[in-house]
C-alpha cells in the first residue's frame, strides 16, 4: 500500500470513528431539537441535506485541491475535539455541533491540507444553522418582541386604530381583543430560517463573496419586518373581523403568507445587487476562482503519515473513552430549604400551575412570601433541578413580557452570597419593584451567573461524572430601595449557607 493510499485510509478510519462518537447527537439529539416546540427547527432538517447537495456539486474541485497532511491542521483540531468532549459529557449540544463544523474543516485540513478546508469551509459552516438558538439567544427573543410590538403598535396607531400596550401585549381599547406576542412569534425562528434560505440563494446566484454576504444581511431586516407585518395583520383583523378568527386560523396560518412574501423580497433583492453590480462596472467580472489543481506535488513523508497517524489516534481514542465512559450519576438534592425568618410574616405559597406542568418531574420547587410590618414583601422560589437541564433557566427571561422593564443589573455580595441585583420598572408607571437571584449547587458553588453555572456545570458532568443539583433562588421584592432589604438578604443568604 502506498503512502497515499494509507493517508486516506487513516481519514477514513477518522471520519468513521467521529461518526461513532457523535452518534447519539446525529440519531437522537439533533432530531429532537429540531422537533422540540422550544426551539422551533422545523428548517434545520434540510441544512445538512444541502450541505452535502454542495459537496456532491464541488466534489471534483474538491477531489483536485488534495495534498499532503498538515500539521497546522493537525493542531487546529485539537480545540474542536476538545470541544467536542466538553460537549457530549456536559449534554451541551451546541459544544457538540460547533465542534463537529470545525472538525469537518479541520480534518480535511490535517490529512489534505489547507486547500482542502477552504473548500470544506462552506458546506460545514452551512451546518451552524442547525444550533439551537432560540432558548440560547432568548434575551435577543425578548427584544425582538417588544420590537415587533411597538412597530405594530405605532402602525396600529397611525391606522386609527385603538390599540393599548402593555409589554408584549396589545388590547383593543374596549376589550374586545388581545394578544400576547409570545416567544414563538418573536420572529426569531423565522429569522433563523430565512437566513439559512438566502444564504443557500446568495451561494448559487451571486458570482462572488461580498454581494453573497451583503445579500444574506438583509435577510434579517427582511425577516424583522415580516414578523411585524404579521403582528400587525392579526391585530387589524382582531380589531375589526373576528378575535376568534384572527388568533386561530389566520395566526397559524399566516406565517406562510409572510414567508412567501420574505421570499420574493430577499429575490428582488438579490436582482436588485445585481443591478447595482453591472451599473457600477461596465463588464462585471467574477472573483477569479483559485486554482483548485493540486499545488502541492511533493511526495508524502514519513512525517506526513505522522501526522495523519496521531490524528487518527487522537480522535479514535477520544472517541471510544467518550464511548466507554459510564452516565454521569445524579447527585442527592440539597435538604436546604426556605424556613421561617424572625421579623417577617412567613406564608408557604404553591407552585404556579405553569410551572408544575412546564418544568420536569424531578424538579423541586419551594415558595414563600415573608412580610414586613409595613406591609412590604418579598417573594422567595427555590428551584431544585434533577437529570435534566430544563429545571433552571435565566429568570430575565420570563421579566419583560410580564410587562416590566429591567434597569441598573448589578452584583452585589450578602453573607458571603453573591446575588444578581435588577430594578424592575413597570411599564404602566407603577412604583419600581427589586428583583435578585442567585445559584449554588450541594458542593457549595455560589455564583450569580447563568453562564458560570453553565460551565462549572459542564465541567462537573464532563471531568468529574456528576450531576450537581443546582438550585436557584429568585427573590421578588416590593420595593427596589436596597437599604431597606439588606436586613432581609442578610438573613435570607445566611439560611441558605
Amino acid at each position: 500500500m502506498n503512502r497515499v493510499k494509507t493517508v486516506y485510509c487513516f481519514a477514513f478510519v477518522t471520519i468513521a470513528s467521529l461518526f461513532w462518537g457523535f452518534s447519539r447527537l446525529f440519531l437522537i439529539d439533533a432530531p429532537n431539537v429540531f422537533s422540540h416546540a422550544k426551539e422551533d427547527m422545523s428548517y434545520a432538517w434540510y441544512v445538512p441535506l444541502f450541505s452535502l447537495y454542495v459537496l456532491w456539486r464541488e466534489r471534483n474541485e474538491i477531489v483536485k485541491s488534495l495534498s499532503s497532511p498538515s500539521i497546522a491542521g493537525a493542531l487546529s483540531s485539537l480545540p474542536f475535539l476538545a470541544m467536542g468532549f466538553l460537549g457530549v459529557r456536559g449534554l451541551q449540544i451546541r459544544f457538540e455541533i460547533v465542534a463537529v463544523v470545525g472538525l469537518f474543516i479541520t480534518l480535511p485540513w490535517a490529512f489534505f491540507g489547507f486547500n482542502t478546508a477552504k473548500k470544506m469551509l462552506f458546506p460545514a459552516g452551512f451546518l451552524l444553522f442547525c444550533l439551537p438558538l432560540s432558548t440560547f439567544l432568548d434575551i435577543i427573543t425578548i427584544h425582538l418582541r417588544l420590537f415587533a410590538t411597538s412597530v405594530a403598535y405605532g402602525a396600529l396607531q397611525g391606522f386609527g386604530a385603538e390599540i393599548i400596550k402593555r409589554g408584549t401585549m396589545l388590547m383593543a381599547s374596549d376589550g374586545s381583543f388581545s394578544i400576547d406576542i409570545a416567544e414563538p412569534c418573536s420572529g426569531l425562528r423565522s429569522l433563523f430560517a430565512l437566513m439559512a434560505l438566502t444564504v443557500a440563494y446568495a451561494y448559487f446566484t451571486q458570482p462572488t463573496w461580498p454581494r453573497r454576504i451583503i445579500l444574506s444581511a438583509l435577510s434579517v431586516p427582511i425577516a424583522v419586518a415580516g414578523n411585524v407585518m404579521r403582528i400587525f395583520t392579526i391585530c387589524l383583523v382582531g380589531k375589526y373581523a373576528s378575535s376568534e378568527f384572527a388568533t386561530g386560523f389566520y395566526h397559524d396560518y399566516s406565517g406562510f403568507v409572510i414567508f412567501f412574501v420574505a421570499i420574493m423580497l430577499m429575490v428582488a433583492c438579490g436582482e436588485a445587487i445585481s443591478v447595482v453590480s453591472r451599473r457600477c462596472r461596465a463588464k462585471e467580472k467574477a472573483l477569479p476562482r483559485e486554482d483548485s489543481r493540486r499545488t502541492d506535488k511533493a511526495p508524502i513523508t514519513n512525517a506526513d503519515l505522522g501526522v495523519a497517524l496521531c490524528v487518527t489516534l487522537a480522535v479514535t481514542v477520544s472517541m471510544a473513552f467518550l464511548a466507554a465512559t459510564p452516565k454521569a450519576t445524579l447527585t442527592e438534592a440539597p435538604s436546604i430549604r426556605l424556613v421561617d425568618i424572625e421579623g417577617y410574616n412567613c406564608r408557604k405559597l404553591p407552585p404556579a400551575e405553569a410551572e408544575v406542568k412546564g418544568l420536569p418531574e424531578d424538579t423541586i420547587i419551594d415558595k414563600r412570601i415573608y412580610q414586613e410590618s409595613d406591609g412590604s414583601w418579598h417573594l422567595v422560589t427555590m428551584v431544585i433541578g434533577g437529570i435534566s437541564k430544563g429545571s433552571i433557566h435565566r429568570p430575565e427571561l420570563c421579566l419583560s413580557g410580564q410587562g416590566f422593564l429591567m434597569a441598573t443589573p448589578r452584583n452585589v455580595e450578602v453573607n458571603g452570597i453573591r446575588w444578581r441585583f435588577i430594578t424592575l420598572r413597570n411599564a404602566n408607571g407603577a412604583d419600581d419593584q427589586g428583583f435578585a437571584y442567585t445559584f449554588f449547587n450541594q458542593a457549595g458553588f455560589y455564583t450569580p451567573s447563568h453562564t458560570g453555572r453553565i460551565f462549572r456545570d459542564v465541567l462537573d458532568r464532563s471531568l468529574f461524572n456528576r450531576i450537581d443539583r443546582w438550585v436557584m433562588v429568585t427573590v421578588n421584592s416590593s420595593s427596589d430601595n436596597f437599604s431597606a432589604r439588606k436586613i432581609f438578604f442578610e438573613k435570607l443568604s445566611e439560611k441558605l449557607k
